[in-house]
């Protein structure tokens, strides 16, 4: 029997069970031992790098048992603790770390960047603050699922510095999600400390501005962790809401082990030390004769033969052979593309009343397909694209949000994760940029990371010729053509905009789908009453000429069918691209080819354009068949004027036609 030191942490076990102390135990236990082992391994230079939860596995391990294995955990580095309590494989953890195939991410990233649906655990990026708006995601599914249960999220005193924690607390607040924010107060963020992190006593005093009920717990007590957060939980289920909780506790390593601890005054190591979560508990264990020393060898001897098999087994894997098909194939879910072809019936419409219209026939198919954005609930919608939603499909679906373009993006991604369809109105695609990190990094990454699909669709509302200025006026579609892992839409005509918005919503991946203001109300077709789809990739072929290939997409479609109507005498291809990502090269190389000459116009400035990549390709691609090089008209390298003299001055319709028989000239 060991020397039994008091305890320094006071535990009050209600009506807990020996046998249910001790898997608390068991469960802190793991995560340490495995740590340790990993702390040998990367000084060995067989990991790369480690973030340790030394001394917080009372918060993972309690957090996790409180909540049920169907329920979702979106844990942060440091919170080794949820992965093991919800007992994943040893072995495919220690491949993750590895780089191994068996891995989460088959090499692609690295420590707890990974999720897995079939552990109900969503990992973090390196961001840190997406992942609260998608646990109101996630939250919002199981609201709407009206399944009773509960969400549970993680981020640090640092991560709540950061806006996407401000909205998700008032996203989750104002629509009474069934989520958990779980802070761990460790008291550093990497070297800075809390007094410079923020300014207040407490952060559970935060969710007071939110009107969300907030917690202080000691995060080293596994006991008073696991039975408020049991009690907390079963609360939330019954009545739907959202709780804060701020976990007192303390990091003891470095922010990952190279950073090291120098900052750290020794004194405070020392005091947080002698709470040791697991040190403490085993002495209470044993001085109320609940734990013997048999059963501490014996716990200790079963995790470490478990930890040495496993590592065994992830180091005999091969490591992982680069495939570039393999690789290129991931970076989207595969999506077979279902043709539902128009009837006959035809109607005269505007390209908005299209994609209201083609909206509206995916809301009716898509049960689970829910819409989000600033106020397209009542009033429509600025553009008035979803008016009369409300009274179709009810506020459950049609929601508007609070003025917080991240957190949605982020919301999206989560009833994504859970299972159900997202679309997302940016009021204006220049808004886009108070929800780009999301984008980029959390929906276009997913499944390339850990075969997660993104099943969310960004609606933009973008381009010129409105005189609305330098904030509402962008066409920004090379943002995000350059991004893998997203789809680029852009139509011209109502007969496209329907049948593209269709797809897009079937499609399981992100795709940005780009609707031209100035178009909205300007340009009219004979559009199918029904539902119909078309395919993305492929291009319309709307003119055919000998002379030169005039490639184009969005506005640009329509100026260059204003200068080919005005000069009858220039026999010119004209190709409307309609989706940027994917690109139907084949219909650009084949025209280019029987021209020998191109014209690009893109209503963006030209550097960084999509205009640039596609001279480059035709370069590539059609050298040898030019009579010209390769011309190239955009908008001025300006931001986008107000005033309409200046606005046409900027925008590259003015300057197409000169350029265009300069080059049939050359």
């Amino acid at each position: 029997m060991p020397t039994i030191t008091k305890s320094n942490i006071d535990y009050d076990r209600k009506n807990l069970s020996d046998k249910s102390l001790l898997k608390l135990y068991y469960n802190m236990l793991k995560p340490r031992m495995i740590e340790e082992k990993m702390l040998i391994l990367l000084r060995q230079g067989k990991i790369s790098k480690w973030f340790s939860g030394i001394g917080q596995e009372a918060i993972s391990v309690g957090v996790t048992m409180a909540l049920k294995p169907s329920e979702y955990i979106l844990p942060m580095h440091r919170n080794l603790g949820v992965f093991t309590t919800r007992e994943i494989p040893l072995h495919r953890l220690f491949c993750q770390w590895q780089g191994k195939a068996s891995g989460f991410t088959k090499g692609r990233d690295r420590s707890f960047h990974f999720g897995t649906q079939e552990y109900n655990i969503i990992g973090m990026i390196s961001h840190l603050g997406p992942q609260l708006g998608v646990a109101d995601g996630i939250a919002l599914a199981n609201l709407l699922k009206k399944n009773g249960q509960v969400t549970a999220v993680f981020t640090g005193e640092g991560g709540t510095s950061e806006g996407d924690f401000h909205e998700a607390l008032n996203v989750a607040s104002v629509w009474q999600l069934p989520v958990i924010f779980c802070i761990e107060n460790n008291g550093y963020g990497l070297s800075t400390p809390t007094n410079e992190q923020y300014n207040c006593k407490h952060l559970a005093d935060r969710g007071k501005g939110y009107g969300i009920e907030s917690f202080i717990i000691d995060g080293n007590n596994i006991v008073e962790t696991y039975t408020k957060l049991k009690k907390l939980s079963e609360s939330v289920r019954k009545r739907p809401r959202p709780i804060l909780i701020e976990f007192k506790t303390f990091r003891r390593r470095g922010h990952e082990e190279a950073s090291g601890t120098k900052y750290v005054p020794d004194e405070l190591i020392a005091e947080w030390e002698s709470k040791d979560p697991i040190e403490n508990f085993r002495s209470y264990l044993f001085a109320n004769q609940v734990l013997s020393q048999e059963i501490d060898e014996k716990y200790s001897t079963e995790i470490k033969a478990e930890i040495d098999s496993a590592l065994a087994s992830a180091d005999d894997e091969e490591i992982v052979i680069p495939n570039e098909s393999i690789e290129l194939n991931d970076v989207y879910k595969t999506f077979e593309y279902k043709e539902f072809k128009e009837n006959s019936s035809k109607k005269e419409i505007r390209l908005i009343d299209a994609i209201s219209e083609g909206l509206k026939q995916s809301m009716e198919r898509h049960k689970d397909l829910i819409i989000m954005g600033q106020d397209i609930a009542e009033y429509g919608g600025v553009f008035k694209i979803t008016e009369g939603f409300v009274e179709l499909f009810g506020k459950d679906r049609v929601r508007n949000t609070p003025i917080c373009e991240s957190a949605i993006i982020e919301t999206a991604m989560g009833l994504s994760i859970a299972g159900m369809k997202a679309m997302v109105e940016m009021q204006f695609a220049d808004f886009v940029t108070s929800g780009f990190n999301p984008i980029v990094n959390y929906l276009a990454k997913s499944h390339y990371r850990w075969n997660e699909a993104a099943d969310v669709v960004v609606r933009m509302p973008c381009g010129a010729g409105v005189a609305a200025g330098p904030f509402h006026s962008q066409t920004n579609e090379a943002w995000f053509t350059k991004t893998p892992g997203l789809k680029v839409v852009y139509p011209a005509f109502p007969y496209d905009a329907k049948g593209l918005l269709a797809t897009a919503i079937n499609d399981p991946n992100s795709v940005m789908f780009f609707e031209h203001k100035a178009l909205y109300r300007s340009i009219r077709q004979d559009v199918p009453t029904d539902y119909y789809t078309l395919p993305f990739g492929k291009a319309s072929l709307l003119k055919e000429g000998k002379n030169v290939s005039i490639i184009t997409y969005g506005a640009g479609v329509h100026w260059a069918l204003e200068v080919l109507g005005n000069n009858q005498d220039i026999s010119a291809d004209l190709i409307d691209l309609r989706t940027l990502q994917p690109l139907d090269t084949d219909a650009i190389f084949e025209s280019v080819k029987k021209t020998g000459r191109a014209i690009i116009l893109q209503e963006d400035s030209m550097f960084g354009g999509i205009a640039s990549d596609l001279s480059a390709l035709i370069m590539e691609n059609c050298f040898e068949y030019l009579d010209a090089p390769v011309k190239r008209v955009a908008s001025m390298e300006t931001p986008i004027p107000f005033i309409n003299q200046l606005e046409d001055q900027y925008l590259a319709k003015g300057r197409f036609e000169k350029a265009l028989k300069t080059l049939l000239q050359y």
